[in-house]
Formats: C-alpha cells, structure tokens, sequence
C-alpha cells in the first residue's frame, strides 16, 4: 500500500483526469469515427501514459522528461528524423501524372496557403512572439510533418499544441472543409462538370519533376530543401522504375511505422503541465482559423479565375489546395458526386491537392526564413 501511495496518491493531479479524457476521445475518434486512425490511436494512447501518476515526475515545478518516450522524442522528432523519413512515403505515394498534365493546377496549392500568412499575423496580435505565431500559422497547411520540423527549428514554445492540433485538423478534413465550400459556392458552381482530359506524360518527365523541383526550390526557399528533397526523392523511388521495391517499402512498411512512432512520440508534449493551459486552446482556435482560411483562399482564387476563364473550374477543386493528402483530394471529390453523380473531380483535386503539398513546404521554408 505503500508503494501504492507513491506511485499513484502521492503523484495525483486532477488535471491529468482532462488528459485521460483527451486521449479517450482521441481514441473514440479513431476507432469509431475511423479518423486517420494511425495517427490519433497512437497519440490518444500516449496521452494516457505520459500522463499516468508517477510517469513523468514533477521536479522543482519542472518535468524531468526522461524514458522510453522521450529517449524516442529526442531521437527522431527533436532531430526532425521522423518527418523527413515519412516524407518519403508520402512522396513515394504521391502521382504527379494528372498535375503534369495539367500544370495551371500549380496555382491553387499557392492560393490555398494565404491562411497560414494570415494566421501568423492574427497570432502576433494576440501577442505571441514570432516564433511561436510562426509555428501557429503553418497548422493551416494541415501537414503535421512540416509543422513539426518548423515549430522544432523555431525552438517554439508551444510544440505538444501545435502538433496536435495539426495533426487532429488533418483528420477532421471531411468536416471541416464541406461547409466552408457550401458557403462559399453556390449550386450551379458546385455543379461545374471538368471532364477530365489525360495528356500522355513521358516517363522523362516524371523522372526529372522531383529532381528540377528540388533544386529550384533550393534556390528559392533553401530552409525548405530537405523536406521537398525528401518528399521528391520518395517520388522519384515511385517513377524511376528500376526500384519497385523500395518504393513499395517506403509507401507501406516505413509510412506505416514512422506515423506509428510519431503519433506515440508526440504525446510526450501532450503532459498537463505543458499542454493545459490557456494558450493552448488559443492556439487550437488559431489552427481551425487557419485551416479555414486556407480553404476559403483556394476556393476564392478558383472564383476570380472563372471570372477571366471561357472554360470555368469548379471552384471546389481550389480547397484541395491544402497539404492534408490525400483526404482533401477525397473529399471535393465526394462532395463533386453527392451535387452530381456524373461529376468526377477526383484527377483534378488529387492534383490540386498534391501541389498543396509542394506549396505548404515551401511555405514552411518560407515561415522559417522570416522567423529565424
């Protein structure tokens, strides 16, 4: 009983019966509500330990951050390890082919990032420092991988919140975005048919996309190199053709494992010391601004080009200009049909779509060039 009182008795705090409960609900929404369910299992079951009495001992009013977690944390997210390896899943993923026939497409990815700007600037006026109202506004792009890298190469103050709320955004694509598009389109726009019209691409062509992309975004935005070059090597593992293999592992067994480990390891920054706090839910309401605001931007950018347009775009397409691939590609693509069950928007959302996720790191690049 003694040892009972120590451990748990002596080490009790109430706020840790909230963190409990946040990983439930992180949990519930995985399994039941099937929400991006590698993710938010695994954080919503770190939760829960990090928080357990005794767990992660209190010394002086500070954490004494040490086990298996930590040693976990240290070793692939305060690096930035983790999201550069899962880049090259995702880019291993990702078919450029319907973009490349398509290039204007390129410019919704572009338009769909004016959020993270814009948030960054409501962040600095709620009076956090530059850094951290930095690390705020990439939330926006609904890409945990380069969250992460920018709020850890800022040093921010705030990483647990704001990985968190990037990554739960991600998985709440298919409800936050729906009414967002509905408000801003009326029904003969969202009834806009784009036939979709492939124009052969070389394999030449595909080849060289990752490998020009790299070098003229490490030209224009060098803090964002590495995780463009990471995300177009995985792309160029897909369309070389001579490493099947490899491209197979990287979109499958190590995707798989490293967003295991991320979606564990990131509860270490979900403590109740660190995460309960009235900032954070500032910085949660911050990230849905964003994320909306990005949203609004793609689908406001597609309206004023039909404006100039003889052959109009469906303005919901714009709103597949955020990173979270390939969830916001699905979703326009769902809301096309459920207007019109002729109507297939998924090449062009997937397209657009995938230049979000070459816009956002770039824009993250860019976030850490003016913070740093």
């Amino acid at each position: 009983m003694e040892i009972l009182y120590q451990n748990v008795v002596a080490n009790f705090e109430w706020q840790q019966i909230i963190m409990w409960l946040i990983g439930g609900l992180l949990i519930f929404l995985a399994i039941k509500k099937d929400m991006e369910p590698s993710l938010l299992l695994p954080m919503g079951f770190g939760a829960i330990i990090i928080n357990l009495p005794g767990v992660v001992p209190m010394v002086d009013g500070l954490l004494k951050e040490e086990g298996p977690l930590h040693t976990l944390f240290n070793a692939g997210i305060a690096n930035e390890l983790f999201p550069l390896i899962l880049f090259i899943g995702i880019g291993a993923m990702i078919d450029f082919g319907p973009l490349l026939s398509n290039p204007k497409l390129l410019i919704f990815g572009a338009a769909a990032q004016f959020g993270i700007f814009f948030t960054l600037c409501m962040a600095s006026f709620f009076g956090f420092e530059l850094k951290d109202a930095a690390s705020i506004g990439i939330i926006g792009a609904a890409d945990g991988p380069t969250s992460i890298v920018v709020a850890q190469r800022l040093n921010s103050n705030y990483v647990g919140p704001i990985m968190v709320a990037a990554y739960s955004y991600m998985a709440l694509v298919p409800i936050v975005q729906p009414p967002v598009i509905k408000l801003l389109t009326t029904k003969k726009e969202r009834l806009i048919r784009m036939p979709y019209e492939p124009k052969q691409v070389s394999k030449l062509t595909k080849i060289l996309f990752p490998i020009v992309i790299t070098a003229i975004v490490g030209l224009v935005a060098p803090e964002s190199v590495y995780l463009v070059g990471f995300l177009m090597f995985g792309n160029l593992l897909r369309e070389c053709g001579v490493l099947n293999s490899l491209s197979e592992t990287a979109q499958k067994v190590l995707a798989n494992l490293i967003t295991i480990f991320l979606g564990i390891t990131i509860a270490t920054k979900m403590h109740y010391a660190q995460f309960l706090h009235p900032d954070t839910l500032l910085i949660l309401g911050l990230g849905l601004v964003a994320f909306i605001v990005d949203t609004a931007g793609g689908v406001l950018f597609a309206k004023l080009l039909n404006l100039f347009l003889k052959k109009k775009v469906n303005p919901m397409i714009g709103a597949a200009g955020i990173s979270a691939f390939p969830m916001s590609g699905r979703t326009v693509h769902k809301m096309g049909l459920a207007e019109d069950n002729q109507n297939f928007l998924l090449m062009h959302s997937m397209a657009v779509n995938v230049s979000g996720q070459i816009a956002s790191v770039i824009a993250g690049g860019l976030i850490l060039s003016l913070a740093m």
